[in-house]
């Protein structure tokens, strides 16, 4: 029983919270991508191993890919969040990895950790996209029942310009007649 307990631990341990994934993705130059001190973080290395690794695959990280965040994209990025993640002062801007670059990054870290991580991570972005799916399907549902609805009631509107006209002149003249 006690082993049991142990290796549940272990294993709440090696595989991270989903929302805590979410919360690390960030859209950054239009890409939902993840910081390199953030996948350090769950890959229990340290960012700059992380960053080594890629350097030494470099080759297998295109611009679209991964990219370094430039200084104001950095400072933006660190005021916007409300705990400090960063461990202090920084020397180096960290990298950010899209979708793509996080897969490549299983083929440099090969470690069981790592494997583990990207598969939670690889679903998160799987999740994140179904979302953005069903909001774009929803906000097209809507744009369309605003135009059907549109139609109908320029109708009412019509009536209601007619009925606000004064009445037309008659031609014929109130009162006595010479």
């Amino acid at each position: 029983m006690r082993n049991g307990s142990v290796r549940e631990k272990i294993a709440g341990f090696l595989s991270p919270r989903k929302t805590s994934i979410e919360d690390r993705i960030f859209l950054l130059r239009g890409h939902r991508a993840m910081l390199s001190t953030d996948l350090a973080a769950l890959y229990s290395v340290q960012p700059k191993v992380l960053v080594q690794a890629v350097k030494r695959n470099i080759s297998r990280f295109p611009d679209d890919f991964m990219f370094q965040l430039s200084k104001t994209e950095f400072s933006d990025l660190k005021s916007q969040l409300v705990t400090s993640s960063w461990g202090g002062a920084r020397r180096a801007r960290p990298y950010a990895f899209t979708e793509q670059g996080v897969a490549m990054l299983s083929s440099v870290l090969r470690s069981e950790r790592a494997v583990k991580v990207n598969i939670e991570i690889m679903r998160t972005f799987v999740r994140l996209r179904r979302m953005l799916a069903s909001n774009a399907e929803l906000a097209g549902r809507l744009d369309e029942l605003e135009q059907r609805y549109d139609s109908h009631f320029k109708v009412v509107f019509d009536a209601i310009r007619e009925l606000m006209e004064p009445p037309a002149a008659s031609k014929r003249r109130i009162g006595f007649l010479p």
